[in-house]
Parts: C-alpha cells; structure tokens; sequence
C-alpha cells in the first residue's frame, strides 16, 4: 500500500512539473511577441521620420532613485545610529535646585557605540526661571542626527509676608488702625514689600502680594474694635515708705493714663487711711475705671515704727561696710558661719561678685552704702545721691534678686563733710531715703578701725566698751580691714559670754539714727 502511495505522489509532482512548464512556454513566448511588436513600432516610427520614446528610461531612471531614496531610508532608520537620552526628554525643576545632565549615548544594532563623536551643546542656569534646551547632535558622511532635552526651571514657592506687631489687634473703639508695617519677601524676587497690596476694612486688613512667576501670598490681620485694658495707675514717690510714730503722712501723689480715654488722675479714688500715731503695716489702695468697665489699681504699703532708737535690748547687730574683700569678708564669712551668727553687709561697688552671692546665700542681710564712696560726687545734689545708690542697688538686684532697701550713708547721716558738697543735704536725703521706701541705719558703737585702731586687739577693745544691755547695739566696722577679720570671732565669744544675742538687721529692725548735721 504504501509503494501505491509513492506511486501517486510522484505522478502528481510530474504533472506540476510540466503544467509549469507550459506557463513558463507561453510567458516566454509572450514577452518575445511584445518585445518584437515595440521592435516593429520603433522601426515604422523610423521608416516615417517620428521621435524616438523615452518613456522606458524615464522609468529606469525613477527605479533608480526610488530605490537609492529607500535604501538611504533603511539606512538612516536602521543602520546609521541612533541618539538615546539618559533619563527624561522634558526635566523639571525647582528654582534654586542644582542641575545635573545626565547625558546621552549613541547606539546602534541595539548596542551603544563610542559617544565621543557625540557633540552636546546648551547650558541650564538654575538661579533663573525659564526653559533650557540642551542639544545632542552626531554628523555621519551623509546624515546627521539630533536629540534635544527640555530643562523648566520654574518656581511655585509663594511669597512670604510678615507682618510687624500683633496679627490680631484690639483697638479703641471709634479709632482707626494705625498700620505697624509688614515686610514681603520672595525666594526669587526679594523684597516685595513696595509691591504689597491692602485691602482695608471695618475689621480686617488684608495683604496681598504677587511675585514675577505668579505666585500669590495673601495675610489677614484681624481688628477688633473694644476696649478691654484697663487704666495705668503710676504712684509717685516709692511703694513702700517707712514712717516714725508721730510723724506727718504726706501723698507722695499718682497719675492715671487710659489707652483710649487719656487723663483719668481725677476719677482716681483712694481707700484705706495711715495713722502715724499707731506702729504697725498700712496699706492704700487707688483705683480708677474707665467707661468700658476696666479697672485699674495700685498698692502702697506706709510703715509706721517705733520713734525710739533703743530697739532690741541685749541684741549685737555686727555691720560691715565698704566691702566685700577677697580675702578679709571670705574670712569673715567663715567664722560667722562656723559661730552660727547672722551679720549685715553694706556693700559696694568693689570686690568680687560670687562674695554678695555668698553673704545673701548664707542669710545674711545685704544692705546698700555707696558705689563710689566719692563725697563730692555722692553729697552733691539729692539726684546725684540717688545715682550713686541705685547703682550698687542694681548691682545686689542683679547678683541675688533681692531688692534691698536697707542703706547706711557714707560718714553716716551726722556727717559735716556734706556741707561743703551742698548746705543741708543731709537734712534733705535723711527725709528723702524714707519717703522713697528706704531704711536707713547709723551706729552707736564702733570699732574705730578706720581711725585710731589698728590692730585686732584694739578693735576688739573698741566694741566691747560700747556694748551696752539696756539697748540695741549696732556696731560699726569695715570688712576690708585685716585686723577687723581677726578680731570677729573674739567679739561673738564676749557676745556670748555676757549674754548678748546677735541678730542682722531687717526693715522690722528699730532704725538707730545720730543726729543730722547739715
């Protein structure tokens, strides 16, 4: 069966080969019948004087250059190589940001071919905004080839307005807002602030600004017409002043100032009353509204003591002025503390700091005398006297936070060097210093270690004498004399020994005053 099959198969291939054959004989003899009939036309054409045709090398000719144009075609798209972009044809950019190209390589067949033929041309300025092209170009024998990369550098950051002052305002009512001022400033542009525009209502500002690339900040300051502060009350003369029994309150005086009503001092009502005939803490208090209802107070406090000098029976109260000394108040400071005595220290402007630190940390009193310690300067006029004091006040202020109001006077308040300074100054200072809520203390025994003693023993002879039980015994001495520090611990044993207490001075201390001689 299967030879039949083969048998078959082989008699169907002879039949194609010669049914082609025939075709193949016809066509042949086809073309020989068309080329002998064009033969004839042209020989007839000949024979009767007619043009020869050209049409047939028109056609060869078009052929030609059809196919020169497609093969140049396929060349140019799948031969001649090709430019490929690293990253991104159209890249975008914040202003400001850095630009980094990453190139491009040329490739061909699929595979990338030395870039060195590969001509880059353009540049991207990050600090200004536009659009940056960068050009890739490669020139081959007849063609050439070119890429080119879009760079936006742009900007979407919106201006910034600050504005001066509070954003929300209170403000009296029936008043206008008096602008405080803004600035606008912009990441490309810079100041902007001339180009700030507002818009002004009943209850808002509105500040508007647009910078070059079109960005648009807008700020709103809100406005609320009400009066909600109350009325300053300003006393004048001190907040605490200290009187002796029997003597004359007078009013120091105060000033009342509204935001929105202006001079309220005679609407000001004082409460309270002082009674100088008897000892003991007063206080005043002023108050003033305004027509909103806001209410505005102040506070003085009148203290009112003993006339007496005499003070604490028995009791030592050691004082200490001119200091403080590096080495002399350090060893002062050692023995009060190793004798457990509280003392006093009328400071100046000398000597180390951490030495106040120390005497107001270990709890003693630190008391004011002078900063300059100058009589010209200090005792010539009421307001110099003042400077003086408030600078060595600032300093103890500023060292331990404690506002000290307890002073000693250089030469004390019976000295008569002042009158050569400015007649009766003392007489106006000793009134002065009270009504401006200072203490101010004399003495009535001294060591003489300024003057005649000049050794231990004989400072230490001096105050013994003086100490007396049926009193307060306030001593003077100087914490910058050597011979003072070595004879401290001998005074606290006498003290001691013979029944006396020691105490520091306070502003509930009986104040001890010689009598003023100028």
């Amino acid at each position: 069966m299967q030879k039949h099959k083969k048998k078959t198969e082989k008699k169907k291939h002879s039949t194609r080969l010669k049914r082609n054959e025939a075709k193949y004989k016809i066509e042949e003899s086809t073309l020989e019948n068309t080329i002998e009939t064009v033969i004839e036309e042209v020989a007839s054409e000949e024979q009767v004087g007619l043009p020869k045709k050209k049409w047939k090398w028109k056609n060869i000719a078009i052929i030609v250059g059809v196919s020169i144009f497609l093969l140049g075609v396929l060349y140019y798209f799948f031969v001649f190589p090709n430019i490929r972009l690293s990253g991104n044809r159209i890249v975008r950019i914040p202003f400001g940001s850095s630009y980094t190209e990453e190139g491009a390589t040329l490739v061909q067949f699929g595979k990338n071919i030395n870039t060195d033929q590969l001509k880059t041309t353009g540049s991207v300025d990050t600090s200004h905004v536009g659009t940056y092209y960068i050009t890739y170009q490669y020139r081959g024998l007849l063609f050439e080839r070119k890429v080119i990369r879009e760079v936006i550098i742009y900007d979407d950051e919106k201006p910034v307005i600050t504005l001066i002052g509070e954003v929300d305002q209170t403000i009296c009512p029936g008043t206008d807002y008096q602008e405080e001022g803004y600035q606008a400033q912009d990441n490309y542009d810079g100041d902007l602030t001339d180009k700030v525009v507002v818009e002004k209502s009943d209850n808002a500002y509105i500040y508007r600004v647009t910078d070059s690339n079109g960005n648009t900040a807008v700020v709103e300051r809100r406005i609320k017409k009400e009066d909600i502060t109350p009325p300053v009350i300003t006393l004048k003369g001190n907040t605490i002043i200290y009187l002796t029994l029997g003597s004359t309150y007078q009013e120091p005086g105060y000033t009342s100032i509204d935001g929105c009503e202006g001079d309220l001092t005679s609407k000001v009502q004082v409460k309270g009353n002082v009674n100088v005939n008897q000892i003991g803490s007063y206080e005043l208090t002023y108050e003033v509204s305004d027509s909103a209802g806001n209410i505005g107070s102040a506070v003085r406090k009148v203290i009112i003591s003993e006339r007496t000098t005499s003070g604490k029976k028995g009791v030592i109260y050691l004082t200490f002025d001119d200091g403080p000394h590096a080495t002399n108040t350090k060893k002062i400071l050692d023995v009060l503390k190793e004798e457990g005595v509280k003392a006093t220290f009328f400071v100046t402007m000398s000597g180390p700091d951490y030495l106040i630190q120390r005497e107001y940390q270990e709890g003693h009193t630190v008391g004011l005398h002078t900063a300059t310690h100058q009589y010209p300067v200090v005792y010539s006029s009421v307001n110099s006297y003042f400077n003086d004091l408030t600078t060595v006040h600032d300093r103890v202020k500023r060292l331990t936070g404690y506002d000290s109001r307890i002073i000693r006077f250089p030469g004390g308040s019976s000295n008569t060097i002042s009158a050569k300074y400015s007649k009766g100054i003392m007489t106006k200072l000793t009134n002065e210093v009270l009504a401006r809520g200072f203490r101010y203390y004399d003495w009535n025994v001294s060591g003489e270690d300024t003057g005649s003693a000049k050794t231990s023993q004989a400072v230490y002879q001096n105050v013994i004498k003086g100490l007396r039980k049926d009193r307060a015994n306030i001593v003077l001495l100087h914490d910058i004399k050597s011979y003072t520090a070595d004879a401290v611990r001998d005074i606290i044993r006498y003290g001691k020994n013979n029944g006396y207490s020691f105490e520091k001075i306070t502003v509930d201390t009986a104040m001890v005053h010689q009598r003023v001689n100028n």
